[in-house]
């Protein structure tokens, strides 16, 4: 399911100031404290198939194997002294949990993260193995968001929020400047997996303030396609119920400053089926020899479904590899599930 493309129209001062703004915290983001520059792989058998370029950037590669690690070592970075001392929490489906648990060990802080229930045991590992406190608490992540919202204001904690923060978003525009930096020929458009809307926030306001010809393009979950509904209602919607195989992007309402730039600046949000995610993680692995998670995949898997719907041909198109936090026994059903998909 696509929803219709946005037409260029010229935006009013305040909004490319606020472009402008968050262009500028990008810049300054200290994320390479922690995180790396990732590169951008081509896909050449997906390219073949699919008849345009197909560049991978590949943040499976970080050292917590997914993006998140920059926006939240960007928020934990601007913390006072007072913040830090007594810590941080947070609530996580377990890839920004892993981000906001190495950053706090970097930073000597003390974090405490609620994850669901239903969190994938290597990334409670993750975080464990970090040095920071996992609770696990709720069947999705609107309830680990209760939870840990109730926990900040009792202990007087910060709360980090995994995507509605300005310091959050910056971090994660990061993705973008390395790409403008790596890619500086042809490049169409961007395909960005879509959770909370941290990231595509961030990668927007960066491209569309330097590079406005350039098209974002949000691949969500069909099970949890809180942009898409977003987008079509003009206004946030909380989703009554999400669906957790692509549990990195199992948000039921899009974040309040992300959606101040995704209302303006992404062109096009796509949602895709489970068996399409299993589908792009096999592409993935036959094109790189390593293994996405699901919500990781959904840019892959948002390529693949655009190329269907818009017939183009000989395009430039970068894929946002998001993570790789799978659990290895979840593999039979990927395996099983792109047989019939691809």
């Amino acid at each position: 399911m696509s929803r219709p493309s946005r037409s260029a129209t010229p935006q009013p001062r305040a909004d490319m100031a606020l472009l402008e703004h968050y262009v500028k915290m990008i810049l300054a983001a200290p994320v390479y404290d922690l995180a790396i520059c990732t590169p951008l792989q081509a896909a050449p058998a997906l390219s073949q198939r699919l008849g345009n370029q197909i560049l991978l950037k590949r943040e499976d590669l970080q050292p917590t194997f997914s993006f998140k690690i920059r926006g939240a070592y960007n928020r934990l970075a601007q913390l006072g002294p007072e913040q830090k001392r007594r810590g941080v929490i947070t609530a996580s489906a377990g890839n920004h949990a892993q981000g906001v648990a190495l950053a706090a060990r970097e930073l000597g802080i003390k974090a405490t993260i609620v994850m669901p229930a239903s969190t994938p045991e290597l990334k409670v590992l993750g975080v464990r193995s970090r040095d920071a406190e996992a609770i696990l608490h709720g069947e999705s992540f609107p309830f680990a968001l209760a939870h840990a919202l109730s926990l900040a204001q009792s202990s007087g904690s910060t709360f980090v929020s995994p995507f509605d923060d300005p310091h959050v978003i910056a971090g994660q525009g990061t993705v973008a400047m390395e790409i403008l930096r790596q890619q500086q020929g042809a490049l169409d458009a961007i395909f960005v997996p879509v959770g909370g809307g941290g990231l595509i926030a961030g990668i927007a306001a960066y491209v569309k303030y330097l590079r406005p010809e350039i098209r974002i393009v949000g691949v969500e979950s069909e099970h949890s396609n809180c942009l898409q509904q977003a987008l079509a209602a003009g206004e946030r919607v909380v989703l009554p119920a999400v669906g957790t195989f692509a549990d990195g992007v199992a948000v039921a309402q899009i974040g309040e400053y992300g959606f101040q730039i995704c209302r303006h600046h992404v062109d096009q949000v796509i949602s895709v089926s489970n068996d399409q995610l299993c589908a792009a993680i096999k592409d993935i692995y036959d094109d790189t020899r390593s293994i996405t998670e699901p919500s990781g995949a959904l840019a892959v898997a948002g390529i693949k479904e655009y190329v269907a719907q818009s017939a183009v041909s000989g395009q430039t198109l970068v894929a946002i590899d998001s993570g790789a936090n799978i659990n290895f026994d979840s593999l039979r059903h990927v395996a099983e599930r792109a047989a019939l998909s691809n």
